[in-house]
């Protein structure tokens, strides 16, 4: 697994010597990052959470998700493709500022990433990113409670394996749901009806 680089603790020395604000949202960061990453720890949990947050690199299981619905569902194929560019957009958005900002990733003695990953770039989470996208998107084509469920287990999965802080799974969930807001406005709801509209109804 990856070890901590001097690189990454000294970039965490520089959040913890920021001002009183940075400060703050680092010292909360790392009591969080303890909390999951060690105190909910369970051992022979690595491995299947292991294979699960796998599925999330390049955003690959909601492109999958959403490549499986244009192709599947003609009668929303529309829905469908604009869903899936959300995803991709945010996931491309999110590694341009994580390349922009360049945070490196947690860095806490005694404490190992248990998983490899592409980079050592850490905010935002293109995990956290895409996965609230989908939900996002994919809510009018598909029920929103198992999406979210989805997306908030594959965050979290990010802290639980030691190679995120919490804020940048939580600045990825903002980030992707943004730019789902923006591609896909009409994610978030349900599909309506598809009865037409001048179709007769019974009368009670």
């Amino acid at each position: 697994m990856d070890q901590p680089t001097p690189g990454a603790r000294a970039a965490l020395r520089a959040r913890l010597r920021s001002g009183p604000l940075g400060r703050r949202v680092a010292q909360l960061d790392l009591r969080l990052y303890h909390a999951i990453r060690r105190d909910l720890h369970v051992p022979h949990l690595v491995a299947p959470v292991r294979e699960f947050s796998a599925t999330g690199e390049h955003a690959a299981v909601w492109l999958g998700i959403g490549g499986i619905g244009t192709i599947l569902d003609a009668r929303h194929r529309g829905e469908w493709a604009r869903a899936t560019a959300a995803v991709g957009v945010a996931y491309l958005l999110n590694t341009a500022i994580k390349n922009a900002i360049g945070r490196r990733r947690p860095a806490i003695e005694g404490l190992p990433q248990l998983m490899a990953t592409p980079t050592g770039l850490s905010f935002p989470s293109a995990h956290a990113s895409s996965s609230f996208a989908a939900a996002y998107a994919f809510s009018p084509l598909l029920p929103p409670t198992p999406l979210y469920a989805g997306a908030t287990a594959m965050a979290v999965s990010r802290v639980y394996l030691g190679v995120h802080y919490p804020s940048d799974i939580a600045a990825g969930a903002l980030l992707g749901t943004l730019v789902a807001r923006t591609v896909s406005p009409r994610g978030g709801r349900r599909a309506r009806s598809s009865t037409p509209a001048g179709a007769d109804r019974s009368s009670t």
